[in-house]
């Protein structure tokens, strides 16, 4: 886990209404990818770990028997279903759980995905509880931004959304250490999966990363559902000053850009597999 925090069930508290909205969506075609790269065709169970709202989970369901979803946060959960609901997915289940609560009595899967959540886990206890949970030849997945690429394809028809003034905000009402749940993340978010995954017994690791560069417009109403559905800014943690949080976030936004307008460009995703190896003979 990030060092000087320990998890508690109001990480994401009050966070699943904005998540859908505020978040930037993945790289078009991450679906599709995934499917190509793990040769996914309708059979086999999938196991998302930290699957929030369902983001990635929903598109990918038709492509397994059966699609699992593991969620601490009751809120996240419940937004899920309603989007599997809207969308018309009905082999999706959802559980309410940790990844630490793994195996759960879930079964095998062929596929278990982390998507920008594994590094809320004890991460080898749960790289190695996975690595038991996975068929012979399975996959661990881990998704995420891949945020070091350059995306500046096209130039920019607006200003870019004011992240660090923002973020400054957001320290001047909660303090200068990044918040998460009711602790503070000291050292902000661990790396190296790859080591993680190595000790674990994992092999054969694959990248493989979806282009994206396309400018997405964003309005004021955008990022402030961006910013509850952060960790470090969740509606709870501003208490009874909540209102005044958002007033003056709202001011500031009309200030950087007229109408309060923005765009920037989608990162691309960055996919990282290892497999569970056969056994031999």
């Amino acid at each position: 886990m990030p060092d000087g925090w320990e998890w508690d069930p109001t990480l994401f508290r009050g966070s699943a209404a904005h998540y859908e909205r505020g978040r930037l969506p993945y790289a078009p075609g991450l679906a599709e990818a995934l499917v190509e790269v793990l040769g996914l065709d309708g059979r086999g169970r999938l196991l998302d770990v930290g699957c929030g709202p369902g983001i990635v989970l929903l598109p990918l369901a038709r492509h397994f028997t059966e699609a699992v979803g593991l969620d601490p946060d009751a809120d996240m959960l419940a937004e899920a279903a309603r989007q599997a609901e809207r969308r018309g997915v009905t082999n999706a289940r959802w559980v309410s759980g940790r990844a630490e609560d793994l195996p759960a009595g879930l079964g095998a899967f062929r596929v278990v995905v982390f998507a920008q959540s594994f590094h809320w886990t004890d991460r080898d206890r749960v790289a190695a509880t996975v690595r038991e949970m996975l068929e012979p030849g399975g996959v661990f997945v881990h998704i995420g931004d891949d945020k070091d690429a350059s995306t500046a394809t096209t130039p920019l028809p607006l200003p870019a959304p004011p992240y660090a003034e923002i973020g400054e905000l957001v320290r001047r009402y909660l303090g200068p250490v990044r918040r998460a749940g009711q602790g503070v993340l000291v050292n902000g978010t661990p790396g190296r999966e790859d080591l993680v995954l190595e000790r674990a017994g994992f092999q054969d690791v694959e990248q493989h990363v979806v282009p994206a560069g396309q400018v997405v417009e964003r309005t004021a109403d955008d990022l402030v559902a961006w910013t509850f559905s952060r960790s470090d800014a969740a509606p709870h943690l501003f208490g009874d000053r909540l209102a005044a949080f958002e007033r003056d976030l709202r001011s500031a936004l009309r200030q950087a850009s007229p109408g309060a307008r923005f765009a920037e460009h989608l990162p691309p995703t960055r996919i990282m597999i290892w497999r569970r190896p056969r056994p031999e003979g």
